[in-house]
């Protein structure tokens, strides 16, 4: 019943429980099917450049996904992209609901050997992102990159090639993100100076700080580390920062 309610919603479905076979069979079928959807039905498609979420909020490109879009089409790898007209999209919220999960995640993680979350943890992380606070929320989408894509040396190594493409895509989410606040408090705390002062006020800075300490109040688990998990939520708001300016020389 899912499947039959996320194909209605024209989504696909990509099979993760596969053998080393099965799972290239379907790759190569989807990249197929996302080549045609593109290339004749001239259709677009939303997909993550990753699987799962950046804990960090350090968004990076997975070399998989493109060789899986590699898969399908003609002719060289970088015709083959070029062909699903790629167009990254920057999405920034000014707060992340599931921040404090996160969090919460890393600490587990650094204290109980083999951690694990349960389905119970996902659940509560899909309810937390789906109905949680935002804050300001902005898209913001890159022109095509086909012509970047043509310009790269198609003599590359395979593995160096999507590396190259992964870091070009990168470069474009990250020049588009839409900074807040936030972003730029959490920049001076953790380094414990005012470089961003000039890009938020006393008043946000306070309203910020408050923020992460509510977070902070709603993590309920043994041994609670309050510094390292201070420090994990601010890293979080700041990567987008580093890797905007990163993005932007």
């Amino acid at each position: 019943m899912d499947k039959k309610v996320v194909r209605i919603n024209k989504s696909f479905i990509v099979q993760r429980a596969l053998t080393m076979r099965q799972m290239l069979e379907a790759s190569a079928l989807m990249s197929n099917y996302m080549h045609y959807t593109i290339r004749d039905k001239k259709q677009s498609i939303w997909i993550a450049q990753r699987e799962g979420r950046a804990k960090d909020s350090n968004d990076r490109t997975q070399d998989s996904v493109l060789k899986m879009l590699a898969m399908g089409g003609e002719g060289s790898v970088l015709e083959r992209l070029a062909e699903m007209n790629i167009a990254p999209l920057s999405l920034s919220y000014e707060y992340d609901p599931c921040d404090y999960l996160k969090a919460q995640e890393f600490q587990l993680k650094r204290d109980v050997e083999g951690y694990k979350k349960s389905t119970q943890d996902d659940l509560l992380n899909m309810k937390t992102g789906l109905f949680g606070f935002k804050g300001r929320v902005h898209f913001q989408v890159a022109e095509l990159i086909n012509d970047d894509l043509l310009k790269l040396d198609a003599s590359l190594p395979k593995t160096e090639l999507f590396a190259c493409v992964s870091a070009l895509i990168d470069r474009k989410i990250h020049a588009n993100y839409r900074l807040y606040p936030g972003n730029y408090v959490a920049c001076d705390l953790l380094d414990g100076t005012t470089t961003f002062a000039g890009n938020y006020s006393a008043e946000e800075k306070q309203t910020f700080e408050d923020y992460i300490a509510g977070q902070l109040d709603k993590i309920s688990i043994p041994n609670k580390d309050v510094e390292f998990l201070r420090e994990k939520l601010l890293v979080m708001y700041a990567n987008p920062v580093i890797n905007y300016l990163a993005a932007s020389r």
